[in-house]
């Protein structure tokens, strides 16, 4: 090692060169773990000038090689000058001594005259027979792009960006996919229906359902990049198919966007598209609760009778959905239908479905329609409450099955602090009397519990007279939770 005792930065490149091409695989990765360590040792210049070059010019068979390689060039940038290179560029007027920040896959900087050399490279990767280095390729596709000139962009990197959408592979099809809007920000006008939009409808309507998925998750974005005459005439479409796919998952995704592909359709089409294309769409779950979740931005775009009038045959069948999840769903955005929808229209189309899930036979449709009903007073008003909805609470007090009867406490419970003391005095406290008396000992138990429950809304007087002595009754029930739960309000309430 004479060059490296008369001057030791040479050292770190001699004996990486090397080790570099020593036929032990091992060692080879293990020096490329120290090459952000050999490049500070070395300088900007010099990585430039001296390991840059070496890098370039070697080309490696195994692909753990090349992926150790991309982990360590990936963060490369500010060894070989950052910003900077791109900053002196631009102040040589395009002349040939700029750095490209690419790499392979990993994007380095490098001399404008490698450009060729790493476009070689780059098509020799997306092209090698190990799907791994494939995938890593197509997911560095976009980035390598946007460093490049359009010239290559369009004479190059396209047919690489095609070649990867078509590939055997769909981890590596979605992954082109990414690639494929990032270049669409890239192109002009004029350029975007040829170059790219074949391929991307391709992959809207791809065999694998993880390649349509990253369609539908890249949506928004798509449609950004490519503007409003395309989103027209070729996004519209594939958004529709998306919305009705026959995996669950593409629907959801394409719900999720369902927001933001209104958004950001042009001004002079957007309700025309949504009414005539999105809304008839709206047959999956997944699909119309994103739409309900958003209601108050949709409404925005296309006005709330219209909407109501769309919207409400979907309202209704989910209401009924065979799966209780759904029904679950749509009864937690009911307060957000009915403040955007109003309360004639809640009356009259929507008030029959919160009763009927009253008596859900799932509990927890009972229990979520039970606090439904008090966000519809908090919205609506105690009067409302008192002429539309306790009337019928009250009436399931008579309900053959006891359960029905036990949800009418529940809903008295919740009902309670929302309406007021009047209400609650006059109307419901009359009715839990009355069930004290039920066969069930579990509604018997309930009634105990609900007296508990809405005794801190009554006056003193109404506690004491009329309260109380029900209380001391169910204290001496032959069934011991009754006697419990009457004795522990007892005790809560202080009557004794």
């Amino acid at each position: 090692m004479a060059g490296a005792d008369s001057d030791d930065s040479l050292y770190p490149i001699a004996v990486l060169i090397d080790e570099l091409r020593n036929e032990d695989v091992q060692l080879r990765l293990n020096s490329i773990k120290k090459l952000s360590t050999i490049a500070l040792a070395l300088g900007v210049e010099r990585t430039r000038t001296e390991l840059l070059p070496f890098l370039t010019d070697t080309i490696y068979d195994e692909d753990e090689v090349l992926l150790a390689l991309a982990e360590q060039l990936g963060n490369f940038t500010m060894l070989v000058g950052g910003s900077q290179a791109d900053d002196a560029a631009n102040n040589q007027s395009g002349k040939e001594n700029h750095y490209l920040i690419v790499f392979f896959f990993c994007l380095i900087g490098n001399v404008l005259t490698h450009v060729s050399s790493l476009l070689r490279h780059f098509r020799t990767l997306c092209s090698d027979d190990t799907p791994m280095v494939r995938r890593a390729a197509a997911s560095k596709l976009g980035e390598f792009a946007k460093v490049l000139e359009l010239e290559y962009v369009k004479s190059d990197i396209i047919s690489l960006f095609t070649a990867l959408a078509s590939d055997e592979q769909d981890s590596v099809r979605l992954l082109a996919v990414e690639a494929g809007v990032s270049i669409a920000t890239l192109l002009p006008q004029e350029d975007l229906e040829t170059l790219v939009m074949p391929t991307l409808r391709q992959a809207a309507e791809d065999k694998s359902w993880r390649v349509r998925y990253m369609v539908a998750d890249k949506f928004s974005d798509l449609q950004k990049a490519v503007g409003p005459e395309i989103t027209k005439n070729d996004l519209v479409p594939a958004f529709q198919n998306l919305l009705k796919d026959c995996e669950a998952e593409v629907r959801a995704a394409a719900a999720n966007k369902v927001k933001e592909f209104c958004e950001n359709l042009p001004e002079d089409s957007r309700e025309t598209i949504i009414m005539t294309h999105i809304l008839p769409c709206v047959k999956c779950p997944e699909v119309r609760l994103n739409i309900i979740s958003n209601l108050d931005c949709v409404n925005e775009v296309i006005g709330i009778r219209q909407l109501s009038q769309s919207l409400l045959p979907a309202i209704v069948e989910l209401a009924e959905d065979a799966k209780w999840r759904v029904r679950l769903a749509i009864i937690e955005y009911m307060p957000l239908l009915a403040g955007q929808l109003g309360v004639e229209f809640f009356d009259e189309k929507l008030n029959s479905l919160c009763m009927a899930w009253l008596v859900d036979h799932v509990y927890a449709i009972r229990e979520a329609a039970t606090c439904n009903l008090m966000k519809l007073v908090e919205k609506f008003g105690a009067e409302w409450a008192q002429n539309t909805i306790v009337p019928k609470v009250l009436g399931m007090a008579n309900d053959p099955n006891y359960l029905h009867r036990m949800t009418t406490l529940f809903c008295i419970n919740a009902l309670s602090e929302v309406c007021g003391q009047d209400i609650t005095t006059k109307h419901m406290l009359p009715v839990v009397f009355k069930m004290s008396n039920d066969q069930v000992a579990n509604v018997r138990f309930n009634v105990a519990k609900s007296l508990q429950k809405i005794g801190p809304v009554l006056d003193s007087n109404c506690l004491q007279t009329e309260v109380k002595p029900v209380l001391e009754k169910l204290a001496s029930d032959q069934d011991m939770d009754v006697k419990y739960f009457a004795q522990e309000a007892i005790s809560v309430l202080s009557l004794a």
